[in-house]
């Protein structure tokens, strides 16, 4: 039994039941995912919860995906740690964290004012300098700072917007639920050349993306 508090042994369980346990080898990922406090991510009075295997609300109709998705959305990136990333849906900001903390350049998107606002703050807080945070519409990406060499969609969408892959360098590589609302298909694409290639990793579930170039608000 683990005491209320004790957030490193925490953090050592779900790393060795959510994360190693259920199949994740890169290593990056792994001391990420050991590294940086989830339980700071969550709503005050969640703490206890932070470490278990569940995606947790944060407010806004928004969540902090589960550990594992977490370590195996960033381990499908292929993360070198020389790349630059694009995640669109700050959320929290955990995700942020964990691919700063191995790639040390993330450009976030996040629609919803305050939660950036929280974000940054707390990333700034716990020392991610590396991690921009920017409020715009996730579905149209971040131009200005393009291209990427991987870019992370963590809301569902029911298809990788144009705009967005668009800003996806040579050789780059897109992770991203694809789907309906109730569900989606954890999807990999890689681009080569003018062309890409696409891989389906798993199902899971996700908020939806909503924006011009995904689902309408009213649809969410």
């Amino acid at each position: 039994m683990i005491a209320f508090k004790d957030y490193p042994k925490a953090r050592e369980r779900m790393v060795r039941e959510e994360v190693t346990g259920k199949g994740i080898r890169d290593p990056r990922v792994v001391e990420a995912m050991g590294a940086v406090p989830r339980h700071r991510f969550v709503p005050e009075g969640m703490e206890e919860a932070a470490y278990g295997p569940s995606a947790l609300p944060i407010g806004f109709r928004q969540t902090i995906s589960a550990p594992h998705m977490v370590a195996l959305m960033t381990e499908a990136l292929r993360l070198t740690g020389k790349e630059k990333v694009l995640e669109i849906g700050t959320g929290s900001g955990y995700q942020a964290a964990v691919l700063a903390r191995i790639t040390g350049r993330v450009v976030t998107v996040e629609r919803i004012p305050e939660l950036a606002e929280r974000a940054e703050r707390l990333l700034r807080e716990l020392g991610f300098p590396g991690v921009v945070v920017k409020v715009s519409d996730g579905t149209l990406g971040y131009p200005e700072a393009a291209p990427y060499d991987r870019i992370l969609i963590t809301a569902a969408t029911p298809g990788v917007p144009r705009s967005i892959l668009s800003q996806l360098a040579p050789g780059g590589t897109l992770v991203a639920p694809v789907g309906d609302r109730l569900e989606q298909t954890l999807t990999r694409i890689t681009r080569e050349g003018d062309r890409t290639a696409e891989e389906a990793l798993c199902r899971c579930v996700f908020v939806p993306l909503v924006g011009r170039e995904g689902f309408d608000e009213e649809d969410a």
